[in-house]
């Protein structure tokens, strides 16, 4: 009988999956585009997510984070699939404007007011800045990935990268400011602003 209470209570939580559950396909997706460059490996890596987390459906905690345990789930499948192999494909669309949004995040929280570096990287496009984002090394893509557009906070990143909360802190510094000093080396090439500028 007990088996059978089970069953039911298991059979009752993949019914309410689809419900719960898949109303973050869009947003995993683009996430995944974010992470692996190509849109069919970003389709594979959605698939396996939900095929796992269906799998995983009851040990779900009713009432926690549904979406950061999706995010953690995708993130280990991509993590999983492909930083093993290191493949790298060269295009992706990251979205229009979170890439700015993503930018001007670089620079939130020092207190400090808008600084040289700030006006000048505001004239760069969204292409620079994809570009200089996909450049960043994979352990500190990720971190500034799930914290300036995706929206997750330190604890919430830790929990999906499975890393250490003084991990994700580093890494997303560290991360921001290489994003920061790629953007920074742009405009100098483009002559927007003098190279002895940044150094000072």
């Amino acid at each position: 009988m007990r088996g059978r209470t089970n069953r039911g209570a298991l059979l009752a939580d993949r019914a309410t999956f689809e419900e719960d559950a898949l109303q973050f396909a869009p947003q995993l997706y683009t996430a995944a585009m974010r992470m692996t460059r190509n849109p069919s490996d970003a389709e594979d890596v959605v698939q396996e997510t939900y095929l796992r987390a269906y799998r995983a459906y009851d040990t779900f905690t009713a009432g926690t984070n549904l979406k950061a345990w999706l995010y953690r789930i995708l993130t280990n499948t991509y993590i999983n699939r492909y930083r093993q192999a290191q493949r790298r494909p060269s295009e992706v669309e990251l979205g229009e404007l979170q890439d700015l949004y993503l930018y001007r995040r670089l620079g939130e929280g020092s207190g400090a007011s808008v600084s040289a570096e700030d006006e000048v990287l505001e004239l760069l496009v969204d292409t620079d800045i994809r570009t200089a984002l996909e450049e960043l090394p994979e352990h500190f893509r990720l971190p500034v990935l799930l914290a300036d557009v995706e929206g997750f906070h330190y604890k919430e990143i830790a929990e999906i990268m499975d890393i250490p909360i003084g991990t994700v802190m580093s890494r997303l510094h560290r991360g921001r400011k290489a994003l920061q000093q790629k953007l920074w080396k742009v405009a100098e090439e483009r002559g927007m602003v003098d190279p002895n500028a940044g150094s000072r």
